[in-house]
């Protein structure tokens, strides 16, 4: 029997469907929807249903995105299949447009309402949906579990500030979790979590990013960089949060003094904020990349406000960078991905999203951690002025990202079991 919770949902978002248009075309206004695509929005396919065997996969916006790249390429290798993968955002759009490899699709998901759910999955008939990270949509869960389509949640997690919010509504949270056919959890206290909640079948098979490739960068695009860069020292902070910068500028002061022709490069995690991160540098000198201008000598800050392109900036670190999201209450960015290119990683407290990432990470190299503009003002001058120490933090690094890996292999082992025993009905 369904939760009220649960029903008052459904019953709600049926109700509220009629002003689903306008508020895409309010989103639509704002950059955050894609004007050519925005019927993908209500479940209106733009692209052919391949022959055979469908799967489809679903990650909220990049990061997610991004980590089933290898899960995709090799459930791909299977002939006769392809991959439908969705996403809610313009920018993890563009990235899908460009790395899929052949055999994979991507359309926008679906708002969850009834109408625009049922109408995705009438269309495409997914044999098995594959959902990632924390991704618990009501109305689609529901409907593909009517249509007998095998459901998976992979690279599972349940954050304790989450878990405290869907205890509250813990018979809701059972009746949805428990539609999932497989859950594959990240690491043991998401698995506890999941399984509190009402998940069955959980297992652990570790974090799918341990396993993606090293960011990509543009070969030219990297010498045209390091090019206008030169030997300046360059302080790297990377995916920041609002709020971050106000403690990472006055680390470039710190630095500045000793170091004057220092280079601070913020990369913010959501890059429409360069704007606001200029006025925030006040008096410092300071050009954006998504002008289109490279730093010259004179640029004390450079903002790198554009999508895609951290595999370039970890490439012109020192080797080591902060990864942002964890001197906020956001919880952490991915430590892995700097990691993988023998980059160190600096970073604040708050680091649940990847806490078992950063542990590795900060255990191997046995230092890390900063909480405050003086900690990351000393640690970082230490290894602007020690590289062989910097080297050293980042091939530790490296190695730590490496021993996380194998969560591919097990989860496309799981999902190849769970197609053999589900077909579209």
């Amino acid at each position: 029997m369904e939760s009220l919770a649960l029903l008052g949902y459904r019953y709600g978002t049926m109700a509220l469907a009629p002003l689903v248009p306008l508020a895409l075309r309010r989103r639509r206004a704002k950059g955050k929807e894609d004007r050519s695509r925005i019927r993908e929005r209500l479940g209106y396919p733009s692209l052919s249903r391949p022959t055979g065997q469908l799967i489809w996969i679903h990650g909220a916006s990049i990061g997610e995105c991004l980590s089933i790249l290898p899960l995709v390429s090799v459930l791909l290798e299977a002939p006769g299949r392809s991959v439908l993968v969705t996403s809610g955002t313009v920018d993890s759009a563009k990235l899908m447009g460009e790395r899929l490899p052949a055999g994979g699709l991507h359309q926008y998901a679906p708002v969850d309402t009834p109408f625009a759910t049922g109408r995705f999955l009438d269309y495409w008939k997914p044999h098995v949906a594959i959902f990632v990270d924390s991704e618990i949509w009501p109305n689609m869960l529901s409907a593909a579990k009517r249509r007998g389509i095998g459901l998976a949640l992979v690279n599972g997690r349940m954050s304790a500030k989450s878990f405290i919010r869907w205890q509250r509504l813990k018979k809701m949270a059972s009746a949805l979790l428990s539609n999932y056919d497989v859950c594959l959890a990240q690491d043991q206290d998401s698995a506890r979590r999941l399984r509190d909640l009402g998940a069955v079948s959980v297992t652990i098979s570790g974090n799918l990013k341990a396993d993606a490739p090293p960011l990509p960068a543009d070969a030219q695009t990297l010498a045209s960089l390091q090019h206008a860069i030169g030997d300046r020292p360059v302080l790297l902070a990377a995916s920041t949060h609002p709020g971050e910068e106000d403690i990472i500028l006055p680390v470039h002061d710190h630095l500045q003094r000793k170091l004057p022709n220092l280079l601070t490069v913020i990369a913010p995690r959501h890059p429409e904020r360069g704007a606001s991160i200029a006025t925030l540098c006040g008096e410092r000198a300071n050009a954006r990349r998504a002008a289109g201008i490279w730093p010259t000598k004179e640029t004390a800050v450079y903002i790198a406000d554009t999508v895609g392109e951290l595999g370039l900036l970890y490439r012109i670190a020192p080797a080591f960078a902060f990864v942002g999201g964890s001197l906020v209450k956001h919880g952490g960015q991915n430590p892995l991905e700097p990691a993988r290119l023998a980059c160190g990683v600096l970073a604040g407290p708050h680091t649940w999203n990847f806490a078992s990432a950063y542990n590795a990470i900060f255990t191997a190299q046995g230092a890390g951690m900063v909480g405050s503009t003086g900690e990351m003002a000393a640690l970082a001058a230490r290894l602007l002025a020690d590289p062989a120490e910097a080297r050293a933090l980042g091939a530790a690094a490296k190695v730590a990202a490496e021993s996380l890996g194998g969560a591919v292999e097990r989860t496309r082992s799981a999902i190849e079991q769970l197609l053999r025993g589900n077909a579209y009905a």
